[in-house]
């Protein structure tokens, strides 16, 4: 079962992205801060990170090249209701940058799509 870290500060939004995530047979890990996030991730086996942006102490700006300095190749989805820091060149480093939403769909879709890359076959061609 692949592992999910899902960071942000909002309770209620970090529970029910908790639930859904759930829902689709992962399992899923919260952090309600950065700091949190990085001893989680420092401890655990992840597939998975999804961080917000504004988070008091520690930004997920802050924290992204802390995390890919401990999993290099540890996927991270910004998850963020603030669209501007998509130009932040610190935010470029995640795999995906998605603006937060009531409606899951989007960031379910970017939790699928890099948890389960389709797979592409090229055809050897035999001379």
């Amino acid at each position: 079962m692949k592992k999910i870290l899902v960071v942000d500060d909002d309770t209620s939004l970090r529970l029910y992205m908790q639930e859904e995530l759930a829902d689709m047979g992962y399992a899923v890990k919260t952090a309600s801060s950065a700091p949190e996030a990085l001893k989680i991730i420092e401890k655990e086996d992840l597939d998975l990170v999804i961080l917000d942006i504004r988070m008091p102490g520690m930004t997920g700006i802050e924290a992204l090249p802390r995390i890919l300095g401990l999993k290099e190749r540890l996927p991270v989805i910004i998850n963020t209701a603030y669209s501007q820091y998509k130009e932040d060149f610190m935010a470029w480093a995640a795999n995906a940058y998605v603006v937060k939403s009531s409606d899951l769909t989007e960031l379910k879709e970017k939790v699928q799509e890099l948890l389960h890359p389709k797979t592409t076959h090229n055809a050897q061609i035999v001379a």
